[in-house]
């Protein structure tokens, strides 16, 4: 089937996640008969249970239920419930036929042709063919759209031809690495064109896909509600249950404190949440009437971005001495407890690519921040601040709310520790950090994540920026670092594919463009009841396998 080697030969080691389920049922992922829809099959040596309904505390709301619109983690693990995708990447980056069956890649790359499944259907009978998978595709370039990370993910995708109702033909830009894993991903799952045309905006709120579950409603700020999709027999390979699910629905509960979350788990008002607290994890693997699970994120880990379009930030002494001043292994050992790894590069250790030798490189160094700001010309006054030509030197710190992953925590410390070399941090939190800083661009620190499969991904945050779109969160323009990046997307050996993105990390390190901070383990913890949760290749949830004990 795979003709493609020479664009998707991924190494396995590089994009294989580590999967640590503690309590659970088997979490093989191999294949099993795709016909036996309807019957029960075996979780380890018990049998699903059909029917039931799964409660899942989320941490925080989605801001879009339209894959396509959607910027928020949180979103793609409701999102994975309703929408199916063209191909399936597995935990060792091999790709795999999902709603296409077989496809080719012309021989200078800038085209595929994939051959589509002929059985499926939308959850509002619309049928799943090439014309919808244009009109998807065709949809997230279309401005009036506003699309968000799927933009990127996308890219370089030019155009589509519809060869015959099941046959369609995509054209890239330029040849991409990337872009067959992308097409894994939920945020480039594949809408029903009715219903996309039918509610424009309203899609987010009403959303329509394939996937093994319909959405049901949407209480703001309270639960989302999905449904087993009674017809549903075309699961990847990365599920054991390629038919429909044993769940007969899901409640997503939106539940943004921990300590609700967590307490909702031991109490058994929801079978599971997400997003442990460190401090719960320990006590909680205690309690033999629950289970955690984690597995570790990839992609961008958490990263502040240094903002060099601010003064003095775009000096390369000015950002060496944040670098030395911050003192990352505290605050990870003080917030996380041993619970989160800490972040050395750009990527995550899980991604191909990912440079090793950056581990213990940057060390916390008060005196030579010092040293760093009064070569500037920043020197202290009395009250131990820093002025230069009659200004104190301030650093505007940006953070989102609610509280994620302690990220407001994270600030406070940082201010802690840029007060004893001189800056003062004013730290603004706000739940409107997309005006504050895609629109306005207010912020000299920012932090900011991404999960991803591919070291393309650090295109979009450094490679210089288009005039005419978004700027990148740290405003890097080095033209030596587009260049790395530009051979890496197209790159087909994998050698030098890898040595280039390892240029690229040591750079962005070296010049401190950023601080990286930590790798996320996403964690759940759930009632020993709850069988069969297993996670895809970038660490979300999957429910096809998942049923309720009795």
């Amino acid at each position: 089937m795979n003709r493609t080697k020479g664009w998707i030969k991924f190494s396995a080691l590089s994009l294989a996640i580590a999967l640590v389920l503690t309590g659970c049922g088997s979490t093989n992922s191999g294949g099993s008969d795709a016909s036996s829809s309807s019957s029960p099959k075996q979780e380890g040596k018990q049998t699903a249970v059909i029917g039931g309904e799964l409660t899942y505390a989320l941490a925080t709301s989605p801001d879009s239920l339209d894959p396509h619109r959607s910027g928020l983690a949180v979103a793609v693990r409701v999102l994975r419930t309703i929408y199916d995708s063209l191909v399936v990447q597995l935990p060792d980056g091999t790709i795999k036929p999902w709603l296409a069956t077989d496809w080719t890649v012309s021989p200078d790359g800038l085209s595929y042709t994939f051959k589509l499944r002929k059985d499926v259907k939308f959850h509002d009978g619309t049928p799943f063919n090439a014309e919808a998978v244009k009109y998807s595709y065709d949809r997230i370039l279309d401005p009036a759209t506003k699309a968000a990370n799927s933009v990127a993910l996308i890219k370089p995708y030019k155009s589509s031809e519809v060869i015959d109702e099941f046959t369609i033909k995509i054209n890239l830009e330029t040849p991409s690495r990337a872009f067959l894993g992308n097409l894994s991903q939920a945020l480039l799952g594949i809408v029903s064109p009715t219903a996309a045309k039918k509610y424009g905006d309203q899609f987010g709120k009403n959303p329509v896909g394939s996937g093994p579950f319909s959405f049901v409603k949407w209480d703001e700020n309270a639960s989302i509600q999905v449904k087993r999709s009674p017809d549903y027999n075309w699961a990847p390979e990365i599920v054991e249950n390629k038919g429909k699910a044993y769940l007969d629905q899901i409640t997503f509960s939106i539940v943004p404190e921990e300590a609700t979350r967590i307490g909702s788990v031991q109490s058994k008002q929801v079978l599971a949440g997400e997003t442990i607290p460190p401090q719960n994890i320990v006590s909680l693997k205690t309690d033999t009437s629950l289970q955690v699970l984690q597995v570790n994120t990839n992609g961008l880990p958490y990263t502040l971005f240094i903002n060099q379009r601010k003064a003095p930030w775009g000096e390369l002494k000015a950002r060496q001495a944040l670098q030395a001043a911050i003192d990352v292994d505290a605050i990870v050992k003080t917030l996380y407890l041993g619970t989160y790894p800490r972040a050395w590069s750009p990527l995550s250790p899980g991604v191909f690519g990912y440079d090793a030798s950056l581990e213990n490189g940057v060390k916390p160094d008060i005196a030579k921040a010092n040293k760093l700001l009064d070569e500037l010309g920043w020197l202290k006054g009395a009250d131990g601040i820093r002025i230069k030509d009659g200004k104190k030197l301030t650093l505007h710190y940006v953070d989102g709310s609610p509280n994620r992953e302690k990220r407001n925590d994270i600030a406070v410390i940082i201010q802690q520790q840029l007060k004893q070399v001189g800056i003062v941090a004013e730290v603004e939190i706000t739940k409107d950090t997309a005006n504050v800083v895609y629109t306005k661009g207010d912020y000299d620190i920012y932090g900011n994540s991404q999960v991803n499969s591919d070291p393309n991904a650090l295109y979009a945050f450094y490679h210089t920026s288009d005039p005419k779109a978004r700027p990148t969160l740290p405003g890097l323009a080095d033209p030596q670092v587009d260049k790395w990046l530009e051979q890496g997307a197209v790159e087909p050996d994998d050698k030098k594919r890898a040595e280039l993105y390892k240029q690229v990390q040591k750079s962005i390190i070296d010049n401190a463009v950023i601080i990286p901070i930590y790798v996320f383990p996403y964690t759940v913890a759930a009632s020993k009841t709850v069988k069969g949760l297993k996670f895809d290749s970038l660490g979300y949830p999957l429910f096809n396998d998942t049923f309720i004990q009795k």
